[in-house]
């Protein structure tokens, strides 16, 4: 039967071989590391060059492809946005008309239709403005290929 001190003899090997191997793993992580940042390749063949060019321009391509799909996403999700935007602005300008008309109503009831069309073209200001873009045109946002 196995003494106590033979057990944590053998325990303490085994946690001495662990941390051997943990500190060997992360030698190499750090190796790894060194090498997909640039650093240390003087002792590369051309192959371990390329397989580590490829490994990097797959990486690159993930990230690529991540980053246009969240792009690809915002671009939805302002479209969607826009398209609100336009359709409460389309609305508050049927209210302002329908505000327009009431307005001229009541003063045509109260001033008689000569003098409500007169003081309705001097008393409300204009609230159309001209930029060069059709304002009831909706608004389509879309990712392109930059131009290197």
């Amino acid at each position: 039967m196995p003494t106590t001190s033979s057990f944590l003899l053998s325990f303490l090997r085994f946690w001495q071989k662990e941390a051997a191997s943990l500190r060997q793993q992360l030698q190499y992580l750090q190796e790894y590391h060194r090498r997909l940042m640039g650093e240390e390749l003087s002792g590369l063949s051309v192959k371990d060059l390329q397989n580590l060019e490829n490994q990097l321009e797959m990486s690159l391509k993930g990230v690529r492809m991540k980053k246009d799909q969240i792009l690809t996403d915002n671009i939805k999700e302002l479209n969607c946005k826009g398209h609100l935007i336009h359709q409460e602005n389309l609305e508050l300008y049927k209210k302002v008309d329908l505000i327009r008309q009431e307005n001229t109503e009541l003063k045509n009831k109260v001033y008689g239709t000569r003098e409500a069309n007169e003081a309705s073209r001097s008393s409300h200001p204009n609230y159309t403005f001209n930029n060069g873009y059709d304002l009831h045109a909706p608004i389509h946002l879309q990712l392109s290929q930059p131009n290197l």
